[in-house]
């Protein structure tokens, strides 16, 4: 029942970030040197995954994203162009919240619109909860340590500018 509640405020909170999108110099979820701690979540196929099997090895891009999220769609083009620059070197994991959407819904995107990165299942809101996701479109860079290099809200992100600095530092 409270991973019900949770996941229901999130998806409020994506409808009122649609509304005014906040940059990501203002404090979202994590703050920046934050080093939050790698949760156990769910392949599409509903086996377990740590988190902790890229976090702390390699710069990791984060995006919590749902189907139905038009700000998820509108930074696409964005996490598509760092990753065609980057996938080498930083693991992009996208983490399908469990709100409005199922693991099959998930999989008939992913087969209409596939992308090279690797998508991930937050059935019971683990990462939303340990990376203090504040809606969909919310995308958090990891440093090589885990430390948190940046976070951001909505389709208007400098994705390239903040895995440029995880990357070059």
């Amino acid at each position: 029942m409270k991973v019900r509640l949770a996941m229901t405020a999130l998806a409020a909170l994506v409808v009122l970030g649609s509304r005014s999108l906040r940059s990501q110099d203002e404090e979202l979820g994590l703050a920046v040197g934050a080093k939050p701690k790698a949760v156990t979540i769910e392949d599409l196929d509903g086996k377990p995954v740590d988190l902790g099997t890229w976090v702390g090895k390699k710069p990791v891009l984060l995006e919590f994203w749902a189907t139905w999220c038009p700000l998820c769609e509108a930074l696409l083009p964005r996490i598509r162009a760092v990753q065609q620059s980057y996938g080498g070197r930083v693991e992009f994991l996208v983490i399908a919240v469990a709100v409005n959407q199922s693991k099959a819904s998930v999989q008939r995107h992913m087969a209409a619109h596939p992308d090279p990165f690797r998508y991930l299942w937050d059935t019971n809101g683990n990462a939303t909860r340990a990376y203090q996701a504040p809606s969909t479109s919310y995308v958090v860079v990891l440093d090589s340590t885990g430390t948190v290099a940046y976070t951001g809200i909505g389709s208007d992100q400098d994705i390239a500018a903040a895995v440029r600095r995880v990357v070059l530092h």
